[in-house]
C-alpha cells in the first residue's frame, strides 16, 4: 500500500533510478555542461560498500540470497540547504558524488534538472534498450515441426 508521501517521492525516485543506471561518461558529460554548479559540502562519503542481492525462484518463489554486489554511495549538502544522496552499483565514487549533487539540485530546481540531465539520460537508456532488443531479435531462430501424413 502506498502512502501519500511515497507518491510524492515517485518523481525523485524515477530521477535517481535514471541517474544510477546511466553510463558514467554520459552523466559526466551532462554534468560538465551544467552551467551553475553549486557549492556543496560532503555529508557522507563517497564510499564503497556491499549490498546483498536477493532473488526469487521463478520470479515469484521464496526469496533467497544470490550474492553480494559493490555499491558506491555519497551524500552532500548544497549551499542552499538541500541534501542529496547518490547510489550506484560498482566502485565509481565520482559518479556517486555527482548523483548526490544532482539529487540535491533536483530538490531545488526539478524542472531544469529534468530537462537538461534526466531527459537526455532517459533517451540514451531508451535507445540503448532498443538497440539491445534489435540485436537479440536478429539472433532469434524460429523452430517448426513438420508433420508427416503417414500417421
Amino acid at each position: 500500500m502506498q502512502t501519500a508521501s511515497s507518491n510524492q517521492n515517485q518523481p525523485r525516485k524515477a530521477a535517481l533510478d535514471t541517474l544510477a543506471v546511466a553510463p558514467s561518461r554520459a552523466l559526466a558529460d551532462l554534468w560538465d555542461r551544467w552551467a551553475d554548479k553549486p557549492d556543496y559540502a560532503k555529508v557522507r562519503g563517497p564510499e564503497v560498500g556491499l549490498v546483498m542481492v536477493r532473488g526469487r525462484a521463478g520470479g515469484g518463489g521464496a526469496p533467497f540470497n544470490l550474492g553480494e554486489a559493490s555499491v558506491s554511495r555519497a551524500s552532500v549538502r548544497i549551499a542552499s540547504g538541500q541534501v542529496g544522496h547518490g547510489y550506484c552499483l560498482g566502485r565509481d565514487l565520482a559518479k556517486a558524488e555527482v548523483i548526490a549533487i544532482i539529487d540535491a539540485l533536483w530538490q531545488r530546481e526539478a524542472a531544469a534538472v529534468e530537462a537538461e540531465i534526466i531527459a537526455p539520460l532517459q533517451e540514451l537508456t531508451r535507445v540503448s534498450t532498443l538497440k539491445k532488443q534489435a540485436e537479440a531479435a536478429a539472433t532469434k531462430v524460429d523452430f517448426f515441426t513438420m508433420v508427416r501424413g503417414d500417421n
